[in-house]
């Protein structure tokens, strides 16, 4: 027995904010056009997602380009924002603070208002000493700050503050280089800091060989010193810079988008902040080696709002995250693979509905693939199914209907009334010979109507009414597609094989009877199946357009078909420049006389068998013209020269028109 499945579905009060799935039917037909333009399924699963698409509720559903395009703009937001010209202007100014509450303190005990515990002379001598250190500090910040680390405060107040600013300069120096740096120093030995120390020396003398040119033997490097590199442990060289890079992200942006003053004075402040001057030197050393390895580029600020130091390192590492999610964004548009993409890191940028729209595209080529228009094979590439293609070519006949539609043409043939065809759902009296295809309720109701009311009813042949019918002959139709460069190169091409889907779903959907080829010639035709017309290319590295080898390939295909009429319907934008000779294809531009002779003869071929021959033309020239008119001449078919964007309503219309006329080679 089969157990019961259960689907558990959560409802919620509609808000405006809900975003509802993407229909796969609207992506596909988003993803349409460029399918047939390029014949690359993976390139248009690229591109839809890249773009987005319009939903049909006019609406927008936004792809990575739209994703990028908020990224971008945050970050323009921000640059305009600020400015780093006071950069350190926080730091002076409580700097400058703490210096004034100390002098308060020192004036009061210059004026002998101390605890009492020592004389007036002594405190007014160690008033003047500290009102002398005070005088003598540095102009620079960097110096200052290091002299009054030396300096014994006399207010503890002041030096509360002092302390304090130094535990945040410390704190945003530390951090700047590698955000763990400071953790792991609080929680380690003595030996373990020595160990560290020995790490970024070897570390900085492996990439000095790096720079030079020479093995930079990373192998024995990592043997030694791996475990302080987490688990798993870098791989490469290579790894180990791009993790060590990403730490030191933000405060290498910082340095690269100051001015070469600002610079200095900032890497000045930073000596001794770790507590270690040896490790704060390794670490300067390694930032210079890194830089050169890995040049990184500053950010352009032009705003007027000051901003400190802490914040700007909190600035640069967001400024840091947003080109990270940028380069994973460009990254997803060249390759189509969105696994890359930190999820998290863009619901932080941009919000929920980033992340929503994003996990929606992930979910794009399952909706594809359930709802049977994608299939993925066992080499993992996704193709395109024979729904889909159907669906394409329902689009592409939609499309071209809806064009009619606007220019108010008509789309149908009128239906006449005879025998032996299609049942249509009017009705007609009943005459000797038609097929008796009758209408019960009208018939029933036409002998009550006679008789009045009452059973059993009785019918006679004056009450019988019957379906009215189309006269319809079958139809075999041969479409033939220049598949020639010149095509795609005036861009006739995507046109083309639009109209023979559009063509070939209307025939299967609309006259079941029909039968309908398509084939593609350039130095020599092929017959296409209906299923590779989305992925159909030009030949773009072979010479000439044959129309000789088309004809007589459409010739035999048409041949199978003993009853009914036939038609060949060939699409070009040009003369014949080849033709066979032995099974080889022979090419000449200008068209050789033996090119336009074997052409003739094939014209002729499938005239004689009653073949007409529709030509339509997506160039006009002199030459051109008298050529197509002379085929017109021996074949008795009709010749349209139009352009791309009408090809598809031309031949629409007039297979529908003359479906039901019995073609013949001369008229």
């Amino acid at each position: 027995m089969t157990p019961l499945r259960f689907s558990l579905h959560r409802y919620s009060r509609w808000d405006g904010s809900q975003q509802e799935p993407i229909d796969p039917a609207d992506a596909l037909g988003a993803m349409a056009d460029d399918l047939l333009e390029y014949g690359d399924l993976r390139w248009a699963l690229r591109n839809l997602m890249s773009r987005g698409m319009d939903l049909p509720d006019g609406g927008q559903f936004g792809g990575l380009r739209d994703l990028l395009k908020q990224l971008r703009e945050q970050k323009a937001a921000q640059l305009k924002r600020y400015q780093l010209d006071s950069l350190l202007d926080d730091f002076a100014e409580r700097l400058a603070a703490i210096e004034d509450r100390e002098r308060a303190r020192i004036e009061a005990w210059r004026a002998g208002n101390s605890d009492g515990a020592f004389s007036a002379d002594v405190l007014k001598s160690i008033a003047e000493r500290n009102t002398e250190q005070l005088d003598t500090l540095p102009e620079s910040l960097p110096a200052r700050i290091r002299a009054l680390e030396s300096y014994e405060f006399l207010d503890p107040d002041a030096q509360r503050d002092f302390l304090e600013l130094l535990r945040e300069l410390k704190e945003a120096m530390a951090g700047s280089f590698f955000r763990d740096v400071q953790s792991m120093m609080q929680n380690m030995s003595d030996d373990d800091l020595d160990r560290m120390k020995d790490m970024i020396r070897a570390l900085n003398e492996m990439l000095v060989r790096k720079i030079a040119g020479e093995d930079p033997e990373f192998d024995a490097f990592m043997d030694q010193y791996g475990d302080l590199f987490g688990d798993p442990p870098p791989q490469s060289l290579d790894e180990l810079l791009e993790q060590m890079a990403g730490q030191m992200a933000a405060s290498q942006a910082l340095m690269d988008s100051l001015s070469a003053e600002q610079r200095a004075e900032l890497m000045s402040l930073m000596d001794d902040r770790l507590g270690d001057p040896e490790l704060a030197a390794q670490l300067r050393q390694l930032a210079k080696e890194l830089d050169f390895l890995n040049p990184g580029e500053g950010f352009d600020f032009s705003g007027s709002e000051a901003i400190g130091l802490q914040d700007a390192m909190s600035l640069m590492d967001q400024l840091g995250r947003i080109d990270d999610a940028m380069g994973q964004l460009r990254q997803a548009e060249r390759g189509g693979n969105l696994d890359n993409i930190d999820r998290d890191q863009l619901r932080d940028l941009l919000g929920d509905d980033a992340a929503d729209s994003l996990n929606q595209l992930d979910d794009l080529k399952r909706a594809l693939e359930e709802a049977g228009y994608l299939q993925q094979g066992e080499d993992g590439r996704w193709d395109l199914t024979a729904r889909g293609s159907r669906l394409i070519g329902q689009r592409a006949l939609g499309e071209i209907y809806q064009r009619l539609k606007k220019q108010s043409l008509g789309n149908h043939a009128v239906p006449e009334e005879g025998r032996f065809g299609e049942r249509l759902e009017q009705t007609k009296p009943y005459e000797y010979g038609d097929p008796f295809h009758l209408h019960m309720p009208r018939t029933l109701r036409n002998a009550l109507q006679r008789q009045g009311r009452g059973t059993p009813i009785a019918l006679a042949p004056e009450d019988f009414e019957i379906y009215r019918s189309e006269q319809v002959t079958s139809t075999a139709t041969a479409m033939l597609v220049d598949l020639s460069w010149s095509m795609a190169l005036r861009g006739s091409f995507l046109a083309a094989k639009k109209v023979a889907l559009a063509l070939h779903n209307l025939i299967t959907s609309q006259f079941p009877k029909d039968h309908f080829y398509v084939i593609g010639f350039a130095a020599y035709a092929r017959e296409l199946k209906p299923t590779e017309l989305p992925f159909l290319q030009w030949d773009e590295y072979v010479l000439g357009t044959n129309m000789q080898h088309a004809l007589l390939l459409a010739d035999r295909l048409l041949a199978k078909h003993q009853v009914g009429s036939k038609q060949i319907i060939m699409i070009s934008d040009g003369e014949p420049t080849a033709h066979l000779e032995d099974g080889e294809a022979q090419f000449a531009y200008p068209p050789s006389a033996a090119t336009i002779r074997s052409t003739f003869r094939a014209v002729k071929r499938v005239s004689r068998r009653g073949i007409a021959i529709n030509t339509f033309m997506l160039e006009e020239s002199e030459y051109l013209r008298a050529f197509m008119d002379e085929i017109a001449r021996i074949n008795g078919g009709r010749v349209f020269y139009t352009s791309p964007e009408q090809l598809g309503e031309y031949i629409l219309v007039d297979y529908v028109n003359h479906k039901r006329q019995r073609l013949r080679g001369r008229s």
